[in-house]
């Protein structure tokens, strides 16, 4: 009987669902496998499209569980426990072209349920309790079906009419599973009409059913896959820790426990050059070295043209000298193979893989630590020796057989050094193609990597590979590849690589975009999930054929200097991979987050010239707008008078009344001449003592003292004044008498260093007016600020705020309150 363990293996490793079963872009789906569910859950959306239930307990199916499920395309009911199925089960799923129902219980293959959903495309009723596959009429009515799985747990019989419902169905792909076949009626398998065929062998225990399944699937499709071969059935010995394989790799005798290899063999010699079979897949194999190799030999001999071999576990490996044939193999490809010895004769293996003379070879994820240089004749295009454990320390090193070699793939192995890797391919001298990716390379020192010339795609991804890496390429390589290594920046001194046309440097540690001027010809060019913040200014001017770019990822700094990038996608005719969602700001931290295309910074923000322009243009706009306000609105005049009434405001604000001279009884003492007493009576006096603070000013032919001296009361006047007026004109200076006041006034400032000279200018007068005796108010007209009458009535009311701030300080009341004025004799 076959385990369970045996029927998961199976069921698992070919429940490859045609393209259908998987959701398209806007399917509706629903998972719900692996949940413990018992019954179809009733609160599913009706809209679902695609629905998955497999792995759970199911044990019934009701009618109305996808009543409602009108749009269902795909149902997966796998790995439940379902007995049985209504007719109308699946009535309202007209649109279900996909449904898995292997690893159930159903017992009736009649599948009367069928009968309801005649679109079906795809139907796997795999590993049930049926106890026949006598197909019932329903399926002859699935005139769109084109994959089928069948098979059953229990011992099964297979005779002509039990496919007849199938048999004038052109389908593309189908699997039966014998593995419990009990009998057998030779031709039954050769009604099927099918692009590809899989067999679940029969067990070893019916040998005479073995030849008439396998003759019959040699004859049926171009494309067969075998899958169950296994010479250590029903081994002898009782084994409690270990399986049969393991204990035959631990005897001695070339035929313990694999003893029914020969039955497989003479089964595959009915594989003759009449059979249809080109292409041919062996799955799932345990047998011992000697039948592998007689295995592959009577293949080779045969029509078939690609053979490939999956999970073998290899036995025993005693020496089987196989000689050199002349076959029409295309492809040879094993896949992970398992030599159960430990101690094994690598000299018999590699003799193997040393004769087969077949254009692709690919011997991938066995454990090989080496490959030998094949001999003189070979005619390999291809070899594949992925996920390995093979070394660049002598592999293929000096091989000069490999004359027609066009693409060595030694990904995920564990080669060292890159210099190696570069001195094994120098005598392929057709060798186009090289995948050394996911390795430990590295390049110690720089140096001069003696590559072929013919190698034009070179993929070195995945490595531990510098900026090194650059001085050690082949000068004619088109494709390149380095992503995922520690490469800091692309050098600026290097040999011009000038056919590389695709570059691919994501995932490094890049701090800027690399100048193309080394890559004159590069054309599409990935550096996502790099360090750089804002790309060169330089990099669209030396890409000048760049049609690809993909530099997603990054963490850019959205400034001015990443304004050109970001309008990359705009004005230019360069394909941006993954904008805009992949290209978001992370510095500032205000913008962090924010996509490229969201970012808009203004042309004057980041133009300098525009800036400048702008700047230079308002401020001679402005300097023609104060000379148009100075020239008609007297503007000077005004910015003056308020900048002297300020700084006066200020220096009277600053003065303390309490540190005042306890004699000053007036605010101001006014000098002028008589021809200008007119002014002071009509102007000066009204707006200083009426309007306003009254302020109390001294006059000489009001306060002027009978019986004493001119010159005495000019003293005393200036004594008792806080500030003395001068009122300045060309009459003013005709005058003795203003002459001495005015003496007396600055020699008071000088005693006391006080400020308290007023300067009034009545009228302009010229310097060279001035008397040469007239020397001090030359000086003080010269150092001190004065202030201007002017003519203008609009201008004459700052003046007299100009004036009274000057004057305007809180003086004590005098008891006697008296007035003082001088006028020229």
């Amino acid at each position: 009987m076959v385990t369970i363990v045996s029927s998961f293996v199976w069921i698992l490793m070919f429940r490859t669902c045609y393209n259908l079963c998987f959701p398209a872009k806007n399917d509706v789906v629903t998972n719900i496998s692996s949940s413990s569910q018992s019954t179809v859950p009733k609160n599913l959306s009706n809209l679902t499209q695609i629905l998955d239930l497999s792995e759970n307990n199911i044990i019934g199916i009701h009618m109305q569980d996808f009543a409602f499920f009108h749009q269902l395309k795909s149902l997966n009911l796998s790995f439940n426990k379902i007995r049985n199925l209504a007719a109308a089960t699946f009535r309202s799923n007209q649109e279900l072209e996909c449904l898995d129902l292997s690893m159930n219980e159903l017992v009736n293959i009649e599948c009367h349920f069928l009968l309801s959903v005649t679109s079906l495309k795809y139907l796997d009723i795999s590993y049930n309790n049926f106890l026949s596959l006598t197909l019932g009429k329903a399926f002859s009515f699935l005139k769109d079906l084109e994959y089928l799985r069948l098979g059953s747990r229990k011992t099964i019989k297979l005779q002509k009419n039990d496919l007849e419902p199938i048999s004038g169905k052109h389908l593309q792909e189908v699997s039966v599973g014998l593995k419990t076949l009990s009998e057998y009626e030779p031709g039954t398998l050769q009604v099927l009409r099918t692009a590809k065929l899989h067999i679940v062998l029969p067990s070893i225990n019916y040998a005479n059913l073995l030849e008439r399944v396998m003759y019959d699937a040699f004859n049926i499709s171009d494309t067969l896959k075998l899958s169950g071969i296994d010479c250590c059935q029903n081994c002898s010995e009782k084994l409690s820790n270990i399986d049969c394989c393991q204990y035959c790799s631990l005897i001695t005798s070339s035929r313990g426990c694999c003893r029914h290899c020969n039955r497989y063999i003479n089964s595959f010699k009915m594989l003759d050059k009449f059979s249809k079979v080109t292409n041919l897949s062996l799955q799932y194999l345990t047998l011992d070295w000697n039948a592998f190799e007689s295995i592959s030999e009577i293949i080779w001999s045969s029509m078939v043209k690609n053979l490939n071999i999956f999970n073998v576990k290899i036995c025993q490996v005693t020496p089987f000298i196989l000689g050199h044939l002349e076959t029409t193999l295309k492809t040879f490809a094993v896949r992970q193979i398992d030599v159960v010895p430990f101690y094994v004769n690598q000299s018999v293996i590699y003799h193997f893989f040393d004769v087969i003379k077949a254009e692709n070879l690919m011997v991938c994820e066995s454990g090989m630590i080496f490959m030998t240089c094949p001999n003189k004749g070979n005619t390999y295009k291809l070899i594949d020796l992925s996920d390995n454990s093979v070394t660049s320390d002598f592999l293929f090193q000096d091989c000069q057989t490999l004359n027609s070699l066009e693409t060595l793939i030694l990904q995920q192995n564990k080669l060292g050094q890159l210099f190696e890797v570069s001195n094994m391919t120098k005598y392929m001298k057709t060798l186009k193609h090289l995948d050394v990716s996911q390795n430990q390379l590295i390049l110690d020192e720089i140096r001069v990597c003696p590559w072929t010339n013919s190698l034009t795609k070179l993929n070195l991804s995945s490595n531990r590979l510098t900026d090194s890496v650059f001085t050690c390429l082949p000068s004619n390589v088109e494709v390149l590849d380095v992503q995922k290594n520690d490469i800091f920046s692309v050098p600026k001194m290097l040999n011009n690589l000038n056919m590389l046309k695709e570059l691919y440097l994501g995932t490094n540690k890049l701090a800027n975009l690399p100048d193309c001027s080394k890559f004159i010809n590069l054309e599409i060019l990935f550096v996502e999930a790099n360090a750089f913040h804002e790309p060169s200014s330089s990099f669209l001017q030396s890409c000048q054929r760049l049609t690809v770019l993909n530099a997603a990822s990054n963490p850019f700094t959205c400034t001015c200097n990443l304004r050109d990038f970001s309008r990359m996608k705009e004005n230019t005719h360069i394909e941006m991979i993954g904008w805009p969602k992949s290209y978001r700001c992370a510095y500032p931290d205000n913008l962090k987050g924010t996509l490229l295309e969201d970012i808009h910074l203004s042309e004057v923000t980041c133009s300098t010239t525009l800036l400048l322009v702008i700047v230079l243009g308002s401020m001679i706009a402005l300097t023609i707008v104060i000379g148009l306000m100075c020239h008609f609105l007297d503007l000077p005049w005004y910015l003056r008078m308020i900048w002297q009434w300020t700084q006066m405001k200020r220096r009277t604000m600053k003065t303390d009344s309490h540190q005042l001279s306890e004699n000053l009884v007036y605010h101001a003492f006014v000098s002028y001449s008589q021809h200008d007493s007119s002014w002071v009576k009509e102007q000066l006096l009204p707006n200083l003592e009426e309007k306003g603070s009254p302020l109390r000013i001294c006059l000489h032919e009001r306060n002027f003292i009978p019986g004493k001296g001119i010159i005495e009361n000019i003293i005393n006047c200036i004594d008792k004044s806080y500030k003395s007026i001068f009122v300045l004109s060309p009459n003013f200076i005709q005058s003795e008498w203003c002459h001495y006041e005015l003496y007396f006034a600055q020699h008071q400032v000088l005693n006391e260093q006080s400020d308290n000279l007023i300067l009034i200018v009545l009228e302009p007068i010229p310097q060279y007016l001035i008397p040469s005796k007239y020397y001090k108010l030359k000086s003080l007209m010269a150092k001190k600020t004065y202030l201007e009458w002017p003519s203008d009535k609009n201008k004459q009311r700052l003046f007299w705020a100009n004036l009274q701030a000057t004057i305007g300080i809180n003086l004590t009341a005098p008891s006697e309150e008296f007035f003082c004025v001088n006028t020229d004799q």
